[in-house]
Formats: structure tokens, C-alpha cells, sequence
């Protein structure tokens, strides 16, 4: 690891460390670099700063060097310009790419089928391709920036360093396996653990594969102060795993919660950012190990239009609904060799991921989807605008909170930001 700082930071001080990220990648990489390529996260992850801090990036290396973007975008969906110029700024339209993960990657190797099923004690016993967008590889780079939030994440235990690659730029076939091999260690076994078996097949990938890449980190932590804003706690800039696992280590101990059962929840997803339950969907992943059995989880999700984030991935998700674990896995192991649960793993893997197991009722109040789509999908449905006169995000505070009628609700306004537990279940 470069550097790290951990302390209450303001905007200005986080520009100022990515100064610090550009200059000492410049004394550890290339002093002169005329090609750099930056790696941002998707929209999803607005609120960490990651646009500004792009911009900032850009703006330094742009004076004396072609600067492309690629945000990484996995399988989601591309930014328009209105959203780019939103997130990051000054930074021309022409300057940023589209990582499509069907047309876009290259194969460079595979994770064996025996690692694999070594590192997930037998639950999934096939190899991993590697493949990921062609740009990496077929084009010269002198520099290769990496910029992300780290936060508890359902597939990789943490979000950010190696993910960017691996997920964020990679290939369908890599993206599809990956997914599939984590939803079947359990989604709830993966969060909040610095190295899942996911995340340790990730390791192994990129010191075999990416090790010859110019490449460095510069990671972002994130936690609420005293008065309920997010603000940030933690930068971490190096080239290593130690950079991910102190980064890891502080989104750990700041952004998980311990909480007792609880049994009303009530999440707000931006609606400026979650467009899909493919996103959406978080509002779960991070507080399924807090809610009590028989609870409910009220999301409320004004940006919400369609459940995937392609329409072969929506069509899925209509097809089959969040069902659980066992009637999906049957239905996988049923499914032809080129039917839609296998073609699309990494939709099977999200029905999994997305689903209560019928331990809790999940209830959306969703900006643009009708009751009868929800119910489609067993998702509860409640009405937007008679939702959010009840339940007002902006006269709620982080936690619990007692209604004038009296009811007693636990309030999370942005989930994607952290991880919520019981001690039972976080062991």
C-alpha cells in the first residue's frame, strides 16, 4: 500500500489525496505516462464521490496525456451522457467508453474447476474463465487507475479493488460462473468477509493474469457521522492486496451494524441511481441478516421501471420470480444446456441472492412498476406516494424510530452503504 488516511475527510481533502494517488502513481508507475486509463464504478455507487474524484483524475492526467473512462459496469446498464456528465463532470462525453459485457472481452486464462471447488469446500466444482474487456489487453496503457467504494457486498464479501476487473469489466461466460459460484456458497456466508471464495479466485486471477498491467487502487471507505450523513472516513491508494484488506478492515468495523431481530425495516433506494431490482435488490442483501423471522422489509424505490438490467435478464426475473434457493437450483439443474437458467447464470445466481427463503416479506413501494409486475415477481407491493406520506425519508431518522400512530420502525436511508446484522447471524 502506497498510502492510507483514516479521519473524517471533506470533499476537498479527498480531491486532494487523489493529487497525492496521481502523483505517486507517477513515481511508482510512469513518470511520463501519454496513455492512462481510469476504471470508476457505475452509477450505483454515485454517492461515494467516485465521479468527482474521477474528474479530478482526469483533469490532472488530461494536461499531458490521452485520458479515457471506462466505468465499470459489469453487466448493468450504460450511462446516458446526461448521467456521465452528472457523475463525472467536466469530463468529455467522446472520453468515456462502454464496457458491454456480451461483445467487449477478451479470454486471457481460466480459475481450474479444481481451485475452485477446493476454495468452495465442494459447492461449486466448475472452472472460471477470465475474460475481460479487450481494451486491457490490446491497447497500450502506461497507466491504469482504479477508483471505488469499499462496502460490504453479497458476492465478494467487500465491493471494489480487484472487482473492477473481474466484474466490472468482464465477460458474460466470467461474470456468469463467478456469480453463480458465490450464490451457491450462500449469499449470507459471503457478506462482511474479507477474502470469500469468490473474492480468493479473484486473488489468484489477477496476480496470474494482470500482473504485467501498470496498474494501482485508489479506495474510498465510507460511514454515517453524529449528525446521520454519509461522509468519508478512509482513502487507501496502492497497488496491492494489503490496499484492499485495509480498506476492507475499516469498512468492517464502520459500516456493519449490529442490531437485535428486527421486524420492520423501511430502506429508501435513491432514486436517482436504482432503476432495476438488478440494484435495487441491495436493500436486501444488506439487511437480510438483521431482519427477524416473519419481518418486513419495505423498500422504497422511487426510480424504480423494470426488474433486470437487460431485457433478457428482465424477462428472466419475470419468468421465474425471486423463489429461494432450492426451487431455483432444481430449476438450474433441470434446465437444458442452452436454456435461459444457464445461458444467463448470473441471472440465476441474482434470483438466489434476491429471495428471503421465505424467512421474511419483502415489500416494494417502486416509482414506475404496477402492484400485479410486483406480485409477478413475489415482491409485496405498496403504493409510492401513500408509502411515502406514511413513512417520509426526510422526517426519519438512521434507526429506530416510533411513529405518531405508534408503530416502531428501523430506518436505513442509504443501504448500499453498509451491512445490518444480529451478532447471532454476523458470527
Amino acid at each position: 500500500m502506497w498510502f492510507h488516511e483514516e479521519k473524517s475527510l471533506q470533499k476537498q481533502d479527498v480531491i486532494n489525496l487523489a493529487i497525492r494517488f496521481a502523483e505517486t502513481a507517477r513515481e511508482q508507475i510512469c513518470k511520463n505516462p501519454k496513455r492512462v486509463l481510469l476504471l470508476p464504478p457505475d452509477i450505483t455507487r454515485a454517492h461515494s464521490g467516485a465521479g468527482y474524484i474521477t474528474e479530478e483524475l482526469y483533469k490532472i492526467f488530461a494536461k499531458d496525456a490521452e485520458v479515457i473512462l471506462i466505468p465499470t459496469l459489469g453487466q448493468h446498464v450504460p450511462h446516458t451522457p446526461e448521467q456521465n456528465k452528472w457523475m463525472f463532470g467536466s469530463v468529455p462525453e467522446e472520453k468515456i467508453y462502454k464496457h458491454n459485457w456480451r461483445a467487449d472481452s477478451k479470454k486471457i486464462g481460466e480459475i481450474p474447476a479444481d481451485f475452485v471447488k477446493e476454495i468452495s469446500n465442494g459447492k461449486a466444482d466448475w472452472a472460471i474463465p477470465v475474460a475481460l474487456n479487450h481494451r486491457l489487453f490490446d491497447e497500450k496503457w502506461d497507466l491504469i487507475l482504479n477508483i471505488g467504494h469499499v462496502v460490504p457486498h453479497e458476492v465478494l464479501g467487500f465491493a471494489n479493488h480487484n472487482k473492477n476487473y473481474f466484474i466490472g469489466l468482464g465477460g458474460k461466460d466470467m461474470i456468469c460462473a463467478s456469480h453463480l459460484m458465490a450464490a451457491c456458497c450462500g449469499i449470507e456466508n459471503n457478506l462482511g468477509v474479507l477474502t470469500t471464495p469468490l473474492r480468493a479466485c479473484y486473488n489468484k486471477a489477477e496476480s496470474e493474469f494482470l500482473g504485467s498491467l501498470p496498474d494501482a487502487y485508489f479506495q474510498v471507505v465510507m460511514s454515517y457521522n453524529s449528525a446521520g450523513e454519509l461522509i468519508h472516513t478512509g482513502v487507501y491508494a496502492g497497488d496491492d492486496t494489503e490496499t484492499y484488506l485495509a480498506a476492507a478492515r475499516a469498512s468492517q468495523k464502520l459500516n456493519i451494524t449490529v442490531t437485535p431481530p428486527l421486524k420492520k425495516v423501511v430502506a429508501v433506494m435513491q432514486g436517482d441511481e436504482f432503476y432495476s431490482t438488478w440494484v435495487a435488490n441491495k436493500a436486501i442483501y444488506r439487511t437480510r441478516k438483521a431482519m427477524a423471522d416473519g419481518g418486513e422489509l419495505l423498500i422504497i424505490a422511487p426510480g424504480l421501471k423494470r426488474f433486470g438490467e437487460q431485457a433478457e435478464i428482465d424477462n428472466l426475473i419475470r419468468k421465474y420470480g425471486y423463489t429461494g434457493t432450492e426451487k431455483v437450483m432444481k430449476l438450474y439443474r433441470e434446465c437444458p444446456n442452452d436454456g435461459d437458467l444457464k445461458d444467463l447464470a448470473v441471472g440465476t445466481a441474482h434470483l438466489i441472492h434476491g429471495s428471503s427463503e421465505g424467512r421474511f416479506n419483502i415489500t416494494y413501494a417502486p416509482g414506475h412498476i404496477s402492484k400485479e409486475d410486483m406480485n409477478l415477481v413475489n415482491f409485496g407491493y405498496a403504493d409510492y406516494n401513500e408509502t411515502i406520506k406514511q413513512y417520509d425519508p426526510n422526517k426519519l431518522k438512521n434507526g429506530f424510530n416510533t411513529l405518531p400512530d405508534g408503530e416502531e420502525i428501523y430506518f436505513i436511508s442509504t443501504p448500499s452503504a453498509g451491512l445490518w446484522s444480529t451478532a447471532e447471524r454476523l458470527k
